[in-house]
């Protein structure tokens, strides 16, 4: 299988309503994807809000998406992850409490919760089976929104569970590309890796020209204003790390190079520990109290 053969048929007739919603906090695109056929949707990668200095949590931009499909009397079918994410933490757990739905995430999700269960020092008690999910996508597994088959891709390098999802004419690529002028992510945590960041970009990039993509995250380069879909031909044409023309070669230089000169995300302590266990706080003590561990030196 070469780096741009896709394990499916990309279903490009089918043309999903797709409403982004941003978190500017953490620079994070949240989607809400409509069956075009039907009241069935799927929520993309939500986000639970937290007072990091207070240690705080709420959920103002999940109730915005709540309130968005119950006052159009849509039906959630699926909350899914595109991978764990380091810079925010997720509300899936919240969400399917008020509208139902399965929580899906790609298989690799184990290698994630191996990793970071030892960085955390979860012991025994922390299930690292990916049994905190209700689906485990394998690459090119399919799942369906209604009348809509929506397909998982694997795109690893960024996390090792990295998914895009791929529906209808739309693909939700998660931390793996950026807008054009954005380029690409980093893959300097435990178990990325710069060069199969590249081949995983090359399948998308392998999906129709006209394939909408539609982004995790936006940092506004050079103050634009804020901006979530892009299409495979644009990102060929125009992205400054990966467009048609630079190598696998150049781009692991570049990666790699870039990755040194980044600090930590701001969340990514709390982050990893929450959106390892599906969105899921850590067991509280005796006392009903929560806590967070900070582990020193170590990432």
């Amino acid at each position: 299988m070469t780096s741009r053969t896709l394990p499916f048929d990309p279903p490009t007739h089918v043309k999903p309503v797709v409403i982004a919603f941003f978190d500017e906090p953490t620079n994070t695109f949240s989607y809400v994807v409509k069956d075009p056929a039907s009241a069935s949707c799927a929520v993309i990668d939500s986000v639970m809000d937290i007072d990091y200095a207070s240690g705080r949590t709420s959920f103002t931009g999940a109730d915005q998406i709540i309130d968005y499909i119950r006052d159009n009397d849509w039906q959630l079918e699926w909350i899914i992850e595109t991978h764990v994410h380091a810079d925010h933490l997720s509300a899936a757990p919240y969400i399917q409490e008020k509208l139902g739905g399965k929580l899906g995430i790609g298989d690799q999700i184990t290698r994630v919760q191996e990793t970071f269960g030892k960085i955390f020092n979860e012991g025994t008690a922390f299930a690292r089976d990916g049994s905190q999910f209700d689906r485990l996508f394998a690459d090119g597994d399919s799942y369906a929104i209604g009348s809509m088959t929506a397909y998982a891709l694997h795109t690893p390098g960024h996390t090792p569970a990295c998914m895009t999802h791929v529906i209808g004419d739309a693909a939700f690529v998660g931390d793996t590309l950026f807008m054009p002028d954005g380029g690409t992510a980093r893959a300097d945590f435990p178990g990325g890796d710069a060069a199969t960041l590249y081949r995983s970009i090359q399948r998308v990039l392998a999906l129709p020209e006209q394939t909408r993509l539609f982004m995790c995250h936006d940092y506004l380069p050079n103050g634009r204003a804020v901006a979530w879909e892009s299409s495979v031909a644009a990102e060929k044409a125009h992205n400054i790390h990966v467009k048609d023309g630079i190598s696998e070669q150049a781009f692991v230089a570049m990666r790699e190079s870039r990755d040194k000169t980044l600090g930590m995300p701001r969340l990514i302590l709390p982050s990893l520990q929450v959106n390892m266990r599906a969105g899921h706080l850590p067991p509280a003590d005796d006392d009903g109290k929560v806590f967070l561990k900070v582990p020193l030196n170590t990432l």
